[in-house]
């Protein structure tokens, strides 16, 4: 296909238009949608890019799309948020084939159609060699109610929302044992299909408790020492109060490497990761189990200098700065 606009209205036309708001979408230079009144407009922000993020050997063009927007839904999970409408910019190489394209938006249809979020155009290029894939997504949110990570205070319990380290398990099997995949499949999904924590989110910014939020893309380590940094406070880890599958665990017993590593440093497991006061925990867990949810509380904030310490049998030792990053020496 030689032409970009009509490309675009390919791609987009199996899309589903999820909101009665829109003013002017594809066919103009820019789309237009009305604001609802006495709401905040959350935005993010999230690229992805061939052998960066994804590898063809780990994962099909369908799992890639739906990959890229459960990345950025999950930022929104952490401030509270609803989304609502996404804009995709996708740079191609000859290298991929116009049908890999098409699987990677389906990829993407399974999650818009499922959180009611409408792909409002964007754009698409060439390039010489490698895959980029970049999306925003907009959101909104009552004022005043978004969640962040400078809450946190002394004498708050750490939590997190669920298991961790299943994604980094999962890019660990299918890179080295990928025969034994079908033997642990809820690792493969978590790497391949990962569920954003959104509804979970959503809740918390509702309750009024006004807890510390930070998803857990980039490793618990480095997610820990953001709310830190924010806060100005120490946050400790116990070691044996970090959720690790069994999957996970067995995984790690045959691979001869340790699950607590997947889980403090390999990401993309798009749990939350918070700080709520030592009053209102008994109260928000309770409210949480009621509704399905799980909240299972890992550390504690002490005051001192910003930083992470892990708790390991008896000893605290000082926590690496270390999950996913782009700019580090290598």
């Amino acid at each position: 296909m030689n032409d970009e606009f009509a490309l675009i209205r390919s791609l987009l036309a199996e899309r589903t238009v999820h909101s009665k708001s829109i003013e002017v979408e594809i066919g103009d230079d820019a789309a237009v949608v009305s604001t609802t009144q006495g709401r905040s407009l959350v935005m993010t922000c999230d690229t992805m890019v061939d052998t960066i993020h994804f590898r063809r050997e780990t994962m099909t063009p369908l799992d890639i799309g739906w990959k890229l927007l459960a990345s950025n839904i999950s930022d929104l999970a952490a401030m509270g948020a609803h989304p609502t409408y996404a804009l995709l910019s996708v740079a191609i190489p000859s290298t991929w084939k116009m049908e890999e394209i098409k699987e990677i938006y389906q990829g993407i249809y399974l999650l818009t159609n499922h959180y009611g979020i409408t792909i409002m155009g964007g754009d698409t290029v060439k390039t010489p060699e490698t895959l980029t894939l970049t999306m925003t997504l907009l959101g909104e949110i009552a004022p005043g109610q978004a969640l962040v990570r400078s809450q946190a205070k002394p004498g708050d319990i750490v939590f997190v929302t669920g298991m961790l380290g299943d994604s980094a398990a999962g890019l660990h099997l299918l890179t080295h044992h990928p025969e034994q995949a079908v033997d642990f499949p809820k690792l493969v999904q978590a790497h391949r299909r990962p569920i954003p924590s959104l509804a979970l989110g959503q809740w918390l910014a509702g309750t009024g408790y006004r807890p510390a939020c930070n998803d857990i893309s980039d490793g618990l380590a480095q997610e820990a020492w953001e709310i830190a940094e924010a806060s100005g406070v120490k946050i400790i880890l116990d070691a044996s109060q970090i959720p690790i599958s069994e999957q996970a665990k067995q995984y790690a017993t045959i691979a001869r490497q340790d699950p607590l590593d997947w889980a403090l440093f390999g990401g993309e497991d798009y749990q939350l990761l918070g700080t709520i006061t030592r009053e209102n925990w008994g109260k928000c867990k309770q409210m949480a189990y009621a509704k399905g949810f799980s909240l299972i509380a890992i550390g504690r904030v002490e005051e001192g200098s910003a930083q992470v310490e892990l708790e390991k049998e008896l000893q605290c030792v000082l926590l690496q700065k270390r999950g996913y990053n782009h700019f580090a020496d290598r």
